[in-house]
């Protein structure tokens, strides 16, 4: 059966700077650059052959699919992009410093922001999020349905339709897809394939650079898993 190859993007500057990202578009690191270069490597290593790639509108995990298709030899094949892959919104913690925000709110608090299932974080508002609003890359999202914070659930909601209308049907097609995006819009797409519980997939993690490769049944969803290190 086909395989579903799920990739969180390489290391961003806000990866190691330990600071909450959502919609903020940085660049991956000189050590993220490496990890999307190995990355690449072991796809091509494995003889894995993708018909199509799909990513968000985010340059970390733009940038992480091309250096992978590349190191494969598969930079012809058909991408797609959209926002319903892009992280998670952070709402009003991005930008904040990870630690200096348990510091603040407690690390209680902090936990139930980013590892909760349904918990959404403090609203965004302010110059970042007006910026981001009038981005010409959103501009197919209604205004008054613009994302200002989310919880994974709310990532879920936009990422299972994506997945039904886009991905699916290609995966019917025959063939092998690469999904190169977020730690969040990934597991939305585990929890929505394998039926992990809400509890279960709060503790599922997504390294950065390290493929997963899903076999997938007969109803398309994932049979078994197994990063490639």
């Amino acid at each position: 059966m086909e395989k579903l190859v799920l990739l969180r993007h390489g290391q961003s500057q806000w990866n190691l700077e330990n600071r909450f990202t959502g919609w903020v578009d940085v660049p991956l690191t000189e050590n993220g650059v490496a990890e999307a270069i190995e990355a690449g490597k072991k796809i091509k290593e494995s003889k894995i052959i993708f018909e199509k790639a799909y990513t968000s509108y985010l340059q970390r995990a733009i940038r992480t699919m091309w250096m992978v298709l590349e190191g494969s030899n598969q930079m012809w094949i058909p991408v797609e992009k959209s926002w319903k892959l892009n992280e998670r919104h952070y709402g009003g913690l991005q930008g904040l410093n990870k630690q200096e925000t348990k510091d603040k709110y407690g690390e209680d608090q902090v936990f139930e922001w980013r590892r909760s299932y349904a918990t959404l974080p403090p609203v965004a508002e302010g110059p970042l999020q007006e910026e981001q609003e009038s981005d010409r890359r959103y501009q197919e999202i209604d205004k008054s349905q613009f994302p200002k914070g989310e919880a994974l659930k709310n990532c879920l909601e936009r990422v299972e339709p994506y997945w039904n209308e886009s991905i699916l049907p290609q995966v019917k097609k025959g063939g092998n897809v690469l999904v190169a995006a977020h730690g969040n819009s990934l597991r939305a797409l585990v929890k929505l394939l394998t039926g992990m519980s809400e509890e279960e997939i709060t503790k599922f993690e997504f390294p950065t650079g390290v493929p997963l490769v899903c076999n997938l049944d007969k109803q398309f969803m994932i049979k078994d898993k197994e990063w490639l290190k």
